[in-house]
């Protein structure tokens, strides 16, 4: 089958259970259902696709097919690719299991971190004002959540470094 014929025909048995592998995967990162549809047609695609060729073969909308690229672009889930005589954009799907959760790592877990570190700080503050007969209480729970955020930022590097591996 040339490259063509590969964009436009409709998905077969094999590739929709494909793509149903990665929805469930997006659903589990709290992705839109869009997002692991791209990654799985991607991923399955013997040649690079644009976004009207996802488009079409997902039978999604274009505001999704746009937004679930753009999505998958910035934690490299995806990267661009040249085809000689169009302009358009096509793609093809990262197959670096490090490389994507490095990604998503950077791009969805540690900004949380670090807003995480910024909360707590405040948190810590209004304690130090608080004047109550639970503040004891909440002292220890205030710890507990410095400790918590402490042993995340601790254990991401190392996470990664065994899904790279």
């Amino acid at each position: 089958m040339n490259g063509e014929a590969e964009k436009v025909r409709t998905l077969d048995e094999l590739e929709s259970e494909v793509i149903a592998l990665f929805v469930r995967a997006a659903d589990m990162l709290n992705l839109p259902r869009s997002v692991g549809e791209l990654y799985g047609i991607l991923f399955v695609s013997a040649v690079p696709l644009c976004l009207d060729d996802c488009r079409i073969r997902l039978n999604i909308s274009k505001g999704s097919t746009s937004q679930g690229l753009k999505i998958l672009r910035s934690f490299g889930a995806i990267r661009t690719v040249y085809v000689p005589g169009d302009r358009k954009d096509y793609y093809v799907a990262e197959t670096s299991l490090r490389k994507i959760a490095s990604g998503f790592a950077s791009e969805q877990i540690q900004p949380h971190v670090a807003s995480g570190d910024d909360r707590i700080g405040r948190i810590r503050e209004m304690l130090d004002a608080y004047e109550s007969d639970t503040k004891d209480d909440l002292t220890e729970k205030v710890e507990l959540l410095e400790n918590w955020q402490r042993r995340a930022g601790k254990a991401l590097p190392l996470i990664l470094k065994l899904i790279g591996k």
